[in-house]
Parts: C-alpha cells; structure tokens; sequence
C-alpha cells in the first residue's frame, strides 16, 4: 500500500508537468504528445479516483495541494474531455472534492469552483450567442444541433477520404497527405465514438502513393486497442487494412489470443473456436498475406512449446474457421491456394482442404491412399539437407488432422490386409522423425492404441463429421492446461 502511495505521488507530479506544457502550447507537437498520452492519462486519473474516493476533501487538499489545478487543466483540455472514458472519471474525481458541510467560507467558494468546472464539462460543446439564434431559428435546440453537425462532419470527410481512394494518381484532386495524417491524429481520442466509426473506416481503407504510410502510429495502436477491447466494430475490409498496414497491430491481435487461451483454465474445442472467430483472425486470414503472418506465428508456438497438444489442437481449429471463411467470402478462390500454403504442391493443398462429405464413400480409400502418396513423395524424395525438410510437411498436415483420424479408421474396418500407405500415413503424423523401416512398426502400435478406445465411430456415421479432427489426446476432450510431454521432431528442428 505504501509502494502505491509513492508510485501515485510520482505520477501525479509528472502528469502535473505534462498539463501544464499542453496547456501553454497548442502546436501540432504538443497535440500529438497529448494523443499518445492519452491512454495513460485515463489510468492516472482512474487511480486516482481510487485514493480519493478513500479520503473526506479535506484530506485531499491536504494530500495533493494542487489537485485543483491539475483537474482544472484536464477539464479544459478538448483531447482529453473527447477521449474514451476519461470526461466521466473527471467528474468523479471533482466530486470527491465536494465538501457536503461546507463549516467555512473557504469550503464554499471550493464547493462552487467545482460546481463551474462540472458545468462545463457538462456542456463542453457550448454555443456562442450568433450560433445559437441562428439554430433556434432553424428549429433545433442545442441538445440535437451538435451530434448532427458531427455526423455530417464525419460522413463529408469519409465521402472525401472515398474520393481520394478512387482518385488514385490524380494529384490535382487528391487530399494532401498532410490532411490525412492530420485526421488520423484527431481520430485517436475519438475512436470509440459511435459516429465517428465511417471517418475511421474510410482513413483505413484509403490508401495513398507515398512511399511512407501517412497514418499516425498513435491511430493504428488506439483502432486496434478498441476492436480488441470490443469498444468499436468495423467492417472486416478495414480490419484487414489496418493489419495489413501496421504488422504490430497483427501481432499484438495474436499475443492477445495466446493470452486468452492460457489465461483460460480449462479450454474444450468449443471454446478454442468462440476465441479464435471472437477475434476475428480466421476471417482476416483470408488474405494470404495475413494468414501466412498468423501461420507463422503458430509455427513458432509449436516449436517453443515442443509440439504442445493444445497448439496442434489450436492450430487445426484455427484451420477449420479459417477454412469455413474462406467459403463464405467467395465460392471461387480469389487467390491461388500457393499464396497460403508457398511450401508444399497445390495439389497436395487442393486435397487436403476438400471435405470428405463431399467425397463419395466408397473413394475415401483411394483418396487418403493418393495423399499418402503426395506427402512421402514431398518428405522422402526431397534433396538431402533441404531447409524445408519434413517438418514442412508435417507442419501442414497437422493443420488437418482428420484425415489422419479419418485413415485410422479405415484401417479398423478393413478386412484385408492393412495397406502400406495409409500407416506410412499415420506413422508421418504420429512419429514424423521415425525412419522408414520403423515407421510401419510405429503406426501398427497406434493402431493397437487406437482399437483399445470405446469411443471410435465410423467416419461416415458421425453427426457433424470434419477433416480438421484433433488428434486422440485432443479430440472431443477438455485440454490440459500444460501440455504432459514433448514431441520428439521439435528437438530434430530446434
């Protein structure tokens, strides 16, 4: 507690210094120090509404001597009044000040100062008196003029951004880039504003012909902190502009899914999938330069976890999302399927993203048979000491597992002899860094594993069937919350 009190006072005077050199100057610098602080601003102001609301006015006063002058600098302040929460944390924070039984004439005067900085945080958009007969004499009351004057303002500015889009190389009627970064920098504390949602939109998809981006860094963190924070929807065009422009927004998108899954007790695959589409990384990833960022970020969870279970079993999820996107946004490819997948066949990659639904059952067989075919010829005739070795190979399998289990099966209701492909199949996916000779002994004991489960059902008799099943440690289970060991093909890689 007393760490806390330090840490409080410390703020506060830096925060004290910041008002005070915004409240002296208003250049484009000090505007855009005053937006990138903003965030942190609020936090301040938050932990201090907590010390105070702990405290009679008097103790205030005598504690922060100046806090009337630090509130005072903040409720004139138009950034920080428009930003987020922080208008309503200010009125908390002054009436915390408020003495109820003022016992002097001190006391009052300080009851009526505060009154006034109430007020005009209550009517920050304020009318001079031309304005306000011209509006009387249209018919509208104040309370209705304002919030349609900034709808028009938003939506006229959005047309613009629009036009400059189309424009393209037409410089004679483009919106100087200057002008655009100007608006970005405006947007930042007004972003989780309803209103100013087609402004945001229209600034993320417009794209100039400089070579630099022309966006504010400050826009960039402050979108994506709302859309993560669920404090703003936008269409998913502008949100794959906004990772397509600015990498650490992806990235961060990412790291905070991770954080959701780890930070969740017990994860079931309903669950996993909620969190992946909740953040809207699978339909972004119909872009292939989105998904081949998210697909590499996964890679590297799974080397840096050994091959944990429940990477592999987010990974296949993630998949199928993803895959289900991809359907919904176009029956027909807008990309070719290398741009997702550059390091291994289109063919092998056109199979495996089939639905064995719409594979005719008596084909299952020569189908897996055929993607057995497809891999071994990708691991096994590849040129000796090649980078992209079988973890390749391995790295895509594993994002459709299904058919793995779906071969397993298979070999369960065969009658004849088990065929040579499809456990090479299942010894690639189970024991990928086995040789050849002992890839065949290793599936035939998966095989007698997976025999001894009481809960194997024929492919073709399951009420929801997918390609993209997890593996038996996953499948249809609550995940662990740390996986209990390590797959060995991760030492061979790492």
């Amino acid at each position: 507690m007393a760490q806390d009190s330090v840490d409080l006072s410390c703020d506060y005077q830096f925060w004290m210094q910041k008002l005070s050199v915004w409240d002296q100057a208003s250049t484009l610098e000090t505007q855009q120090d005053t937006c990138l602080h903003l965030a942190q601003f609020q936090e301040f102001l938050r932990k201090m509404y907590e010390a105070l609301k702990e405290m009679d006015s008097n103790t205030v006063i005598e504690r922060f001597p100046t806090i009337g002058q630090l509130l005072a600098k903040a409720c004139w302040n138009p950034f920080i009044l428009a930003y987020d929460e922080s208008q309503k944390i200010l009125i908390w924070c002054l009436c915390c000040l408020i003495n109820k039984e003022p016992q002097n004439s001190g006391q009052s005067k300080l009851n009526y100062w505060i009154q006034g900085l109430l007020s005009h945080i209550l009517s920050a958009l304020r009318f001079d008196k031309e304005v306000a007969l011209f509006t009387q004499g249209l018919g509208y009351a104040p309370i209705d003029y304002y919030p349609g004057l900034l709808k028009n303002m938003v939506l006229s500015l959005a047309s613009e951004l629009r036009e400059n889009h189309l424009n393209g190389f037409n410089t004679q009627r483009r919106m100087a880039p200057e002008r655009v970064a100007s608006l970005s920098r405006v947007c930042v504390p007004l972003i989780t504003l309803p209103d100013v949602n087609p402004l945001v939109e229209a600034l993320l998809i417009c794209h100039g012909h400089e070579p630099q981006e022309i966006l504010q860094q400050e826009f960039f963190e402050a979108v994506n902190e709302a859309i993560l924070l669920k404090k703003i929807s936008l269409p998913m065009s502008a949100v794959v502009c906004l990772w397509l422009r600015h990498l650490p927004s992806l990235e961060k998108t990412m790291l905070h899914l991770f954080e959701k899954l780890i930070s969740s007790e017990r994860n079931c695959l309903r669950r996993i999938e909620c969190f992946i589409k909740d953040s809207l990384l699978s339909q972004a990833a119909c872009h292939p330069a989105i998904f081949r960022v998210v697909d590499e970020m996964f890679r590297c969870a799974l080397l840096e976890t050994d091959g944990a279970p429940e990477v592999i079993a987010t990974i296949q999820v993630f998949t199928q999302c993803f895959v289900e996107a991809l359907e919904k946004e176009n029956k027909q490819l807008r990309f070719a399927l290398k741009t997702y997948f550059p390091y291994t066949s289109p063919s092998l990659a056109t199979v495996l993203l089939q639905d064995p639904q719409d594979i005719p059952q008596g084909q299952w067989l020569q189908t897996l048979k055929h993607i057995s075919e497809l891999f071994r010829k990708a691991v096994e005739d590849q040129t000796h000491g090649s980078c992209r070795g079988p973890f390749e190979s391995w790295f895509l399998f594993i994002h459709f597992g299904g058919w793995a289990e779906m071969a397993a099966e298979q070999l369960l209701m065969s009658a004849a002899e088990p065929p040579m492909a499809l456990l090479w199949l299942l010894a690639f996916y189970y024991s990928p860094c086995d040789g050849r000779q002992q890839r065949t002994q290793t599936m035939m004991a998966h095989v007698v594993a997976t025999c001894r489960r009481d809960d194997l059902q024929p492919y073709g008799q399951r009420r929801s069937p997918s390609p993209f099943s997890l593996p038996p440690v996953a499948r249809d289970e609550r995940l662990p919350a740390h996986s209990p060991g390590k797959h060995p093909f991760f030492l061979e890689v790492i």
